[in-house]
């Protein structure tokens, strides 16, 4: 008899059961082979964060097949994953700018939580946060991903292009995942990856600062009662750990009050985060998590705070900026600005420019009555046949992409290439071609609100 059949009789035995009822032996099994395959569709998207995710489905809610690569658990990127789950600005100067398919989400999570939107009809001033709309990040994920299957768009989470080709008019795409090794055929690519990722791969110009805006890691923490606290006392204790090394006053806006009060939130500073590659994108996590806990630990020695406690806090680190695309045009700042009217805008933009330092963020509120617009050529490459960008990756300068990076810019330009891309394979020509009347009417059927109609 073989030990392991010795074994199982053993113990069946020992505790009076019979061999029918005996525990099921584990066997050996070969292990996993990797999972080759081969895909068509007629448009990629790489990136599901909050550009992709709505390319995505007004490309399938219009008839094209379409597959989406997310190389994280779940969609949403900045309003999800990173936590920052107070998406803006939707409406300047009493009227609503950016609508469409991110609106129409925005409002189902708002609806399903029980929350409320902002009174948009009220001028928020020098103090735009009132106009953004808080939710609830997991829902919204739920929703997104519904959303998705829904207009027929497959999903593939943990997955990352490794090589980008371009051939008779035909992208191919291989990735790498958890045991899958896919190659996909399509006749549109759409990099929504806010790195400039897949532009990268397939041999387009990318453009970055030499110093870029700091990241943030999103908690929340409690068990102290603010109102009672001893600011001064904290504040002198605070300047004198710092002194001695112990906290970096970078880390928090050199702002400890803020941080108390706001109990975390969008607060930390994380300076030289970078996305760009596991690696950076590994060290900016594991500088934003050792920053709070060195923090957390300072605190709980200080009269008042010493119950704080972690509440909650994101899995990764949201990045602000990375690279861009050298597009057909780059937005500049004063572009942004002056409210340009480009003659071939396909969305609003609508954020006050929004440059973080290592000291800071001091917001530029843009001009009462001034709406900026954004370009198709600006979320098209240089040299590029069949590929288009959507998100903080898209052609602008630096003070521009400060407030085009946000999530409702966002949302109206991944809408916007996500149409382009459809009208691109209907006509069997690359996006900067297709007719700019069809493009803004397939937009506008979907809800999305251009600039030019009425």
């Amino acid at each position: 008899m073989k030990r392991r059949s010795a074994l199982a009789s053993i113990g069946a035995f020992s505790f009076g059961i019979g061999a029918k009822d005996a525990v099921p032996v584990e066997i050996e099994r070969e292990p996993y082979k990797v999972k080759k395959q081969s895909l068509k569709t007629d448009i990629v998207v790489v990136g599901g964060g909050t550009a992709g995710v709505i390319a995505a489905i007004q490309a399938g809610r219009a008839g094209r097949k379409v597959i989406l690569i997310e190389n994280g658990s779940q969609l949403g990127g900045t309003t999800t994953t990173g936590g920052v789950a107070f998406p803006g600005i939707f409406f300047a100067w009493g009227k609503q700018v950016i609508g469409g398919i991110g609106w129409e989400l925005v409002q189902e999570a708002v609806a399903l939580n029980d929350d409320t939107l902002p009174d948009f009809s009220i001028p928020h001033g020098r103090h735009h946060p009132r106009h953004q709309v808080r939710l609830n990040g997991q829902l919204y994920a739920m929703l997104l991903e519904e959303k998705c299957l829904e207009a027929g768009v497959q999903l593939r989470f943990y997955e990352t292009p490794t090589r980008l080709a371009f051939q008779n008019n035909t992208w191919t795409v291989e990735t790498i995942g958890k045991g899958t090794h896919t190659e996909i055929t399509c006749q549109q690519l759409i990099d929504c990856t806010g790195n400039g990722y897949a532009a990268h791969l397939a041999g387009y110009k990318l453009l970055r600062e030499a110093e870029t805006q700091p990241g943030t890691l999103m908690f929340q923490i409690g068990g102290y009662d603010f109102k009672s606290l001893d600011l001064k006392m904290i504040q002198s204790r605070y300047q004198e750990a710092i002194s001695k090394g112990i906290l970096v006053k970078t880390d928090f806006r050199n702002n400890i009050v803020g941080l108390l009060k706001s109990e975390g939130d969008n607060i930390q500073h994380i300076l030289g985060a970078d996305s760009t590659t596991s690696e950076t994108h590994s060290l900016a996590n594991i500088k934003g998590r050792t920053a709070l806990l060195n923090t957390l630990r300072f605190l709980r020695t200080l009269p008042g705070l010493e119950k704080t406690r972690i509440i909650d806090m994101q899995n990764e680190t949201g990045v602000r900026e990375t690279y861009r695309i050298d597009g057909l045009y780059k937005i500049t700042h004063e572009d942004y600005v002056t409210g340009k009217l480009f003659d071939d805008a396909v969305s609003y933009s609508y954020y006050p420019i929004d440059v973080h330092d290592e000291n800071g963020v001091v917001p530029d509120h843009l001009k009462e009555g001034v709406v900026p617009s954004v370009p198709l050529r600006a979320l098209i490459p240089k040299n590029s046949k069949n590929f288009l960008v959507a998100g903080r990756c898209l052609s602008s300068d630096r003070l521009a992409n400060s407030a085009l990076r946000v999530q409702a810019s966002c949302m109206g330009m991944g809408q916007a290439a996500g149409a382009a891309a459809v009208l691109a394979c209907k006509l069997n020509k690359t996006p900067g071609e297709v007719p700019m009347k069809d493009l803004r009417q397939l937009i506008a059927e979907h809800g999305g609100i251009v600039p030019g109609i009425a």
